[in-house]
């Protein structure tokens, strides 16, 4: 005969018995018992329901008193039930409050409800929804999280963890399940109905998907085997990869960077689930300027700034966009929030260690008092329209009232045909579309043009009659950078210029890499002796040669000669070739690399330092 399955208790009866398990989890039944005001009874039937329900956990008894055998412990899921029905407690004892102050006094009281504290508290400044636990109960879950089979996160997703766990992608509790999924991918909706564009899904390889199963929980690490936080697993799919390219990038072509991630480096299945929050990365880099949604609100509250406008970039400010950003904030009567992004960007955009020295720069060209700066661990995707509603979705978290809306918006450039993929005011068009759902306001952003015989910065609407327009491109720029040809002052700000020279020097001194490919026995490996030995006679930079035999043999002997080890390989000569041209040097490979989207990879990988020469031996064998 089977015992029946027990129901959980009610929620208030629920809280009071983890509360109590969390705080004296060694208590014996009867001390438990008599704490919560029941029978042994009721308690037994409890316990069980919450231990099949995988909240509690029974665990060998430390404590003096060694009469029973064993105790009970909350388990990661436990733990996060229980931080969920605190919050639940907390904001009804808040309006038990409010009602009897008022049936006292006759008046309503300073401590009211959230949805009164609300109306009277701008929105903006107060405090947003956070995913982690108290350090006490971090601490416990990492202790028990070290069983549980764990996921090593790749830049993109520890970028996405810290968003959820922080608060910036409220009202998201994890990642997405696949209802949700499948409707942001349609829609720009959650299966609820609330408006969110991006999707935001683990993926993972399909070896580890194997060995999880809906409802278990993983650990989550990052790239030094720290855990950050707990995913509890609610859904897993294969999700169709080219209709997502389709409809959330506009287009299933790997021109684009977000579809090629997409399906050159994301893994083919997706996991979904709440995340119990246990720290938040660590960044040795800029760390003062680094704030969490909830700080920026506490920021603008201290300073008394009700109306802030957001400016979103991922390259460095010069002139025109210090005029440009503090007229948008002079406009919309507001404060202003530089926002830029510094975690994952488009491949080729200047670093984020030289783009914040050079923000930090500008800073002191605003107005005192009427502009602050903080930075974002933000991956971009470049999907345009939908970023745009992404971005101010994220802007509204942090506190923000305006958000300033570019023309091409986070558009990624041309597509495989030479098109844009955006038009250049598709981004603002949909912005306008939902900007009262997502509660900010867009403020137009004015292409600034140099007027020289007025020696200032035009809108290039409001250009006057017969002035002289002067303007330098970006793709201009970085001529004049690669070249070492003059920047005029008009354009941007002395410092920033020369924080740019210092990590984008002339051609003649960056380093570079010639990358051989063919069949064996092609003549890559003797053109690339001859190339080598050509350059060290000439002198100037040194020079490496990375033969894929002598790979193969000292960094790559394990591996074999499928396909996967082969894009291992081939992986390795980029990242060792990329160590040498960012620090200047020559790197010469010669390996055999048949497949293009690992080229393309160790392509993207080097150009952020320096040259990429493919040099395709095809000579007949």
């Amino acid at each position: 005969m089977t015992t029946p399955k027990q129901s959980l208790p009610e929620d208030d009866q629920l809280f009071r018995l983890l509360r109590q398990l969390d705080v004296a989890s060694d208590a014996s039944q009867r001390a438990t018992a008599q704490a919560l005001g029941v029978s042994l009874g009721t308690l037994n039937n409890h316990l069980r329901a919450a231990t099949e329900a995988g909240l509690i956990q029974i665990t060998e008894r430390t404590g003096p008193d060694r009469r029973q055998r064993f105790a009970y412990s909350l388990t990661i899921r436990g733990a996060a039930a229980k931080v969920r029905l605190t919050d639940r407690f907390l904001a009804q004892k808040r309006v038990e409050y409010a009602a009897v102050h008022a049936e006292l006094t006759g008046t309503e009281s300073g401590f009211l409800s959230i949805t009164k504290r609300t109306s009277l508290m701008q929105s903006n400044l107060s405090p947003i929804p956070e995913l982690y636990v108290s350090y006490d109960s971090a601490q416990k879950l990492k202790h028990e999280a070290g069983e549980l089979p764990s996921w090593d996160l790749s830049p993109r997703q520890v970028c996405d963890l810290e968003l959820l766990m922080n608060g910036g992608f409220n009202p998201l509790k994890g990642f997405l399940s696949e209802a949700d999924y499948n409707n942001v991918v349609d829609n720009m909706r959650l299966a609820d109905g609330t408006l969110w564009p991006m999707p935001i899904t683990l993926d993972v390889t399909e070896k580890f998907a194997e060995a999880v199963e809906t409802g278990q929980d993983i650990a989550l690490r990052d790239q030094e085997g720290v855990i950050l936080a707990i995913l509890s697993v609610s859904d897993k799919w294969t999700p169709d990869k080219s209709h997502e390219a389709e409809a959330v990038f506009g287009a299933d072509d790997i021109a684009h960077p977000a579809v090629n991630y997409l399906h050159n480096v994301a893994g083919p299945v997706y996991l979904g689930g709440a995340i119990t929050g246990l720290q938040q990365p660590i960044h040795y880099d800029f760390r003062a300027r680094r704030d969490t949604p909830n700080e920026m609100r506490a920021l603008f509250r201290k300073l008394g700034w009700r109306k802030v406008v957001a400016f979103q970039t991922r390259n460095p400010l010069h002139r025109a966009h210090q005029e440009l950003t503090f007229r948008a904030a002079r406009e919309a009567q507001a404060n202003l929030l530089i926002h830029p992004v510094v975690g994952m960007t488009k491949p080729g955009d200047v670093d984020h260690f030289t783009r914040v020295r050079c923000y930090e720069a500008v800073l002191d060209k605003y107005p005192a008092s009427t502009t602050t700066m903080s930075l974002l661990n933000l991956a971009m995707r470049m999907a345009g329209p939908r970023e745009a509603v992404w971005h101010g979705l994220i802007r509204k978290n942090h506190g923000c009232t305006h958000f300033i809306v570019g023309r091409d918006h986070a558009g990624p450039g041309k597509n495989s045909a030479g098109q844009d993929f955006y038009g250049p005011y598709d981004a603002q068009d949909l912005f306008k579309a939902h900007q009262a759902e997502i509660g900010i306001e867009m403020v137009d952003f004015k292409h600034m043009v140099y007027v020289q015989e007025k020696a200032q910065y035009y809108p290039a609407n409001e250009v006057p009659e017969g002035g002289t327009v002067l303007d330098i491109s970006g793709t201009e720029l970085r001529r004049r950078l690669r070249e070492g040809l003059e920047i005029p002052e008009w354009f941007s700000f002395p410092e920033v210029v020369k924080e740019l020279r210092r990590t984008s020097p002339p051609r003649s001194k960056q380093g570079f890499t010639v990358f051989f490919t063919g069949l064996s026995g092609s003549g890559k490996s003797t053109i690339a002796n001859a190339l080598m030995v050509k350059l060290m006679e000439m002198g100037g930079r040194p020079v490496t040669l990375l033969d894929g035999d002598v790979v193969r043999k000292h960094l790559s002997s394990e591996l074999g000669f499928s396909k996967e080890h082969r894009d291992i390989n081939i992986r390795r000569i980029g990242y060792v070739a990329s160590e040498i041209t960012k620090n200047g040097g020559i790197a010469i490979c010669a390996p055999i690399a048949p497949y293009t989207a690992t080229r393309r990879a160790v392509r993207e990988m080097i150009e952020s330092f320096g040259a990429f020469i493919e040099v395709h031996v095809a000579t007949s064998v």
